[in-house]
């Protein structure tokens, strides 16, 4: 071969393998000064099928506080939004656990736009190294439930000590007045009328109790509400003749409701008595029974002294009385109403009011009517002539 040949095929290769080289160079110098991209992280086997099922609020998030994977009721509790935490205390929850890997818990309330905020109990775990569970709890009706039994007993100690101080009062004084016949008599029946008002106190906090405990299923029959209202118009009738007030009974007759005998009775008989505490004397009480095609409409209507419109929702609390200072001269206890709004409740009814204050006011209870087992056909007795009654006690 000629040697100016080889020669430059040398030199070409010689250019060949120091180009490769200066190429391998670059190479390996850029692989080893480039930045490592780190690989998104994983959701653990299962924890998405879990989230899924949940009915508690579950969120995972990972080291950027970027939420990857959220069950339903964490978006309907307004707890994410896209990818991102909106709750900033939850937010801030997540990153203490990120960063010790300790376990927090924590109670919350949820503030909400057009809605009641929410307390939820949180709980926050760190899963695996790179990423946070945590889980929520609604809380919203426990608390208001424990909220309302603190309530309960703190009103019933304060209404027991009521009668019971002024028993102990009233008993001291017919000791100090042994002598005095008149003021004996006088003081024996201020303690009669307190020893009265502690008896309905106590029977009230029976029968709520007996409410909240009872059990429908079993206890469900037919409830004739003729025989109701006569026995909660009879009830008030020695009341209402001493303040000359006339009870009038009209509608429709031979209706029935399903429910509980005694709790329909004492609902009927709580609206009656209140319809006469609060009227006025000469005045009259209108007990009006309607029967619709599914439902009995029972309503007591009265001339008394009505309700204020911002009072209106608060009148079924236990223990709330619309004229606080009038409580004493009526003998009212304040649970009259709580136990027609819980009958209602537990037999499948509602209660309505209508009201205007120095006017008088409306109570509707609406229960169901009776449907006879055997044929499905709801039951309802022969109607008189007119398909009305109508009576006036006076």
């Amino acid at each position: 071969m000629d040697p100016t040949l080889q020669a430059s095929l040398a030199a070409l290769i010689g250019v060949v393998v120091g180009a490769v080289g200066v190429m391998a160079w670059h190479v390996s110098d850029r692989l080893q000064h480039r930045e490592l991209t780190p690989e998104p992280p994983v959701l653990p086997a299962g924890v998405a099928t879990v989230l899924s099922t949940l009915r508690s609020s579950g969120v995972v998030v990972d080291e950027h506080d970027t939420v990857l994977k959220a069950s339903a009721p964490a978006y309907a509790l307004g707890l994410v939004r896209g990818n991102e935490l909106v709750i900033a205390e939850l937010a801030d929850l997540v990153r203490q656990v990120r960063r010790d890997g300790q376990i927090r818990e924590s109670e919350m309330t949820l503030e909400r736009e057009l809605a009641p905020p929410i307390m939820v109990n949180a709980r926050v775990a760190p899963l695996g190294s790179r990423l946070v569970l945590a889980l929520l709890e609604d809380r919203t009706r426990e608390r208001r439930v424990e909220a309302v039994r603190r309530d309960f007993v703190a009103n019933v100690s304060h209404e027991l000590k009521t009668p019971v101080g002024a028993i102990k009062i009233l008993a001291e004084a017919v000791e100090d007045a042994s002598d005095d016949p008149e003021a004996v008599r006088r003081f024996a029946s201020r303690m009669r009328v307190e020893s009265d008002r502690l008896a309905s106190l106590v029977q009230q906090v029976i029968e709520l109790s007996r409410l909240q405990a009872v059990d429908l299923v079993e206890t469900r029959s037919e409830v004739r509400i003729d025989q109701v209202v006569a026995e909660a118009v009879d009830t008030s009738a020695l009341d209402a003749a001493s303040k000359g007030i006339s009870l009038v009974v009209r509608g429709d007759t031979g209706l029935s409701v399903s429910g509980d005998p005694k709790l329909v009775a004492a609902a009927v008989s709580n609206l009656v008595s209140n319809a006469v505490a609060y009227s006025g004397e000469r005045t009259s009480v209108v007990v009006e029974t309607k029967g619709l095609e599914r439902t009995v409409e029972i309503s007591v209507v009265d001339q008394g002294i009505g309700i204020p419109t911002d009072e209106i929702d608060r009148i079924f609390e236990r223990f709330y009385r619309v004229d606080p200072a009038r409580h004493r001269s009526t003998g009212g206890t304040g649970l009259g109403l709580s136990i027609v709004k819980h009958v209602a409740a537990t037999h499948g009814g509602d209660v309505r009011v209508w009201s205007v204050q120095g006017q008088g006011s409306t109570f509707t209870l609406v229960l169901p009517r009776h449907v006879n087992a055997d044929s499905g056909i709801i039951t309802a007795e022969a109607p008189t002539v007119g398909d009305q009654q109508e009576g006036t006690i006076s």
